[in-house]
């Protein structure tokens, strides 16, 4: 691999946002989309819808409730070891990929440990509960099954192991968002595996970069919670298929060679992320994206990361819905037009919400009431 370019921190930005489907909302197909932006962060159930309304020029929500409802899009516990919904046909790579990670996660934690059950005693327990989830499954119907065939074993032990790093996707449970706060397990569609977790890596890196890159190797390691010797093996392995382009500090960045890169001046209209949006925690220097001095106030202590406002591709602020409306924290000074773009945002925004769940993320307003420093608060999008 040789330097192709050098690139500025607003080149990489741009680069973010144009391969996020942040510079302008495209009229795509739901799986197409999904597919263009690697995954969606799944950990709360409105997050996936509210990612793509923000990326799919008049996107109808049915389409994602059908695309999980039919399996195009799975919903599973994957990449960073948390829920995200991605393409099927990226799925049992990607879960392959993760196995070291997601097996460490959780058959080396003593709550797994507390059954009294060694890992090969786990492992052979697999194939019997993927039969038994052939159709959806809740936790209580798996523990119960469990008990009949191994005796009522110490909590939460065996089934809260296999259901992360086992090929089992979250079965659609109804509500506003398709998913629920009970969650129903399903054997994978695709149980097909290369036994290759080597290659399978490869696959998960070439993907990251068409929708990240370009990133380096600690980046890819940060995104998917990989091990970061794992990472490099594999970029050896992979060879000229990389490229790589020196970033603003003279650190090498690597890409796939035909990664869509848009000019620096390239306008990055505003945007109402949802929580956890991907664009925010791909990389683990996210300046790229988050100022450093305002990356405390969007990532909370215990890793929630807010509604974010996004303003020429920077985070700017937070929001939420209120009674009245959308209101919007800003940590700096926004001027006229800015106030006026996101005035627009949050109107189209209220519209969605309200044919789903107007008080989305209301279960986090907590981090409001204890205080979020900022400039000013203005409530947009006033019935």
């Amino acid at each position: 691999m040789t330097a192709a370019r050098t690139a500025t921190a607003r080149e990489l930005n741009r680069a973010t946002l144009g391969r996020q489907l942040l510079l302008r909302r495209k009229k795509l197909p739901i799986v197409d989309a999904v597919h263009r932006v690697v995954a969606l962060q799944a950990q709360e159930p409105a997050s996936p819808y509210i990612a793509l309304w923000n990326r799919i020029a008049g996107f109808d929500p049915v389409d994602l409730d059908a695309a999980f409802a039919d399996g195009s899009i799975v919903k599973a516990t994957s990449l960073r070891i948390t829920l995200h919904g991605v393409d099927a046909a990226d799925y049992p790579a990607f879960h392959e990929a993760m196995q070291p990670s997601l097996r460490a996660a959780r058959l080396a934690d003593p709550r797994f440990g507390v059954a009294g059950l060694s890992i090969a005693d786990a492992d052979a327990l697999v194939a019997e509960i993927l039969t038994f989830a052939k159709r959806p499954r809740t936790n209580a119907e798996v523990e119960a099954w469990l008990d009949g065939r191994l005796g009522v074993l110490p909590r939460p032990g065996i089934w809260w192991a296999v259901r992360t790093y086992a090929p089992f996707v979250h079965a659609p449970t109804g509500g506003p968002w398709s998913f629920g706060p009970r969650p129903s397990y399903i054997a994978a569609p695709d149980q097909r595996r290369s036994g290759d977790q080597h290659a399978a890596l490869q696959v998960l890196i070439r993907r990251y970069l068409e929708g990240f890159g370009p990133a380096s190797v600690q980046d890819i390691a940060q995104f998917a919670f990989v091990r970061r010797s794992r990472i490099r093996t594999a970029v050896e392995a992979l060879g000229d298929a990389l490229t790589v382009v020196r970033g603003p500090d003279g650190t090498d960045l690597l890409d796939v060679p035909d990664g869509l890169m848009p000019g620096a001046e390239s306008p990055a209209p505003p945007r109402l992320l949802g929580m956890w949006d991907n664009t925010l925690l791909a990389y683990a220097d996210r300046s790229r994206m988050i100022p450093p001095n305002v990356r405390a106030r969007v990532t909370r202590q215990n890793g929630d990361v807010l509604p974010t406002l996004l303003l020429d591709g920077q985070v700017a602020g937070v929001w939420r819905p209120v009674e009245d409306g959308i209101e919007a924290t800003a940590f700096r000074r926004l001027d006229q037009d800015e106030w006026a773009g996101l005035e627009t945002e949050a109107r189209a925004l209220r519209q969605f919400l309200a044919g789903r769940d107007p008080k989305v993320y209301g279960r986090y307003g907590h981090w409001w009431t204890k205080g979020i420093e900022s400039v000013s608060v203005r409530t947009l999008a006033r019935a």
